[in-house]
């Protein structure tokens, strides 16, 4: 065999190799881990109750776990201590947090898995309608414990903020006047206050959104293994996977 067949030869042959790799989409090389989510109870977003869990960052994530080949486990605890849990390495991974810089201290934002979703003003009382963020001074605002919303708001020093472990909680403290505006993302907000039955209303005046992440605790051995998770991510994408659950969960009314 002269040496350009051998050269055609560990060409082909090198070729062959490389198959089974891109057809796993470089993730080939990830261990087969049990993974903990720490996961605060957000409908439709996260849902994670006794006998059901679902929601759309849950099937997403799913999704992407599928393809690793990963078993998923969860906890459930409010969002603050879903935080805790994560920068003392008892939980995995998270799912929508936002990326702020005292953060990712203890965390890495792996992939902008979630859309972003409108900050939303609800009220009851016509006189809380915001129309600007001035008229935000002087009403007691109902926030999730642990939450960020945009900065100026949560760096304000002159708001007047109530917090509560769910967005449910601070629904109810709004109709016994606990709170008069309750601030919450739209797709969250609509949904519980259509499962209270409150007739709330939504302000003109929002702030836009931003992506909320996949993010791992810089404890867990899943770390390692970012690059699959994104391109996980990138193949679920592809194969319009992602998109219809968004479609799903923006489509579906509340139960």
């Amino acid at each position: 065999m002269d040496v350009r067949n051998v050269q055609l030869w560990l060409a082909s042959l090198l070729l062959v190799l490389s198959l089974p790799v891109l057809a796993q989409q470089g993730t080939e090389t990830v261990e087969p881990l049990t993974i903990t989510v720490g996961v605060n109870h957000s409908p439709p977003y996260r849902i994670l109750e006794v006998g059901h869990k679902g929601g759309l960052y849950l099937e997403i994530f799913e999704e992407i776990a599928d393809r690793l080949g990963w078993h998923v486990q969860y906890r459930e605890a409010p969002f603050r201590r879903v935080l805790l849990m994560l920068q003392k390495g008892e939980v995995d991974v998270m799912l929508g947090p936002l990326r702020t810089d005292g953060r990712e201290d203890y965390m890495t934002f792996v992939a902008p898995a979630f859309p972003p979703e409108r900050r939303l003003f609800f009220y009851l009382d016509n006189q809380h309608q915001i129309s600007r963020y001035s008229d935000l001074y002087g009403k007691t605002l109902g926030v999730l414990d642990g939450a960020t919303y945009f900065s100026r708001f949560d760096r304000d020093p002159n708001l007047m903020k109530e917090s509560a472990p769910h967005y449910e909680n601070l629904m109810l403290m709004m109709q016994k006047g606990r709170v008069d505006v309750v601030v919450a993302p739209e797709l969250v907000g609509l949904y519980t206050v259509s499962i209270l039955k409150l007739p709330a209303q939504v302000s003109p005046f929002f702030v836009p959104g931003e992506r909320s992440w996949i993010a791992v605790s810089n404890k867990s051995p899943a770390l390692k293994y970012a690059d699959d998770i994104r391109a996980a991510l990138k193949l679920i994408e592809r194969e319009g996977i992602k998109e219809n659950l968004v479609l799903k969960y923006l489509e579906q009314p509340a139960q």
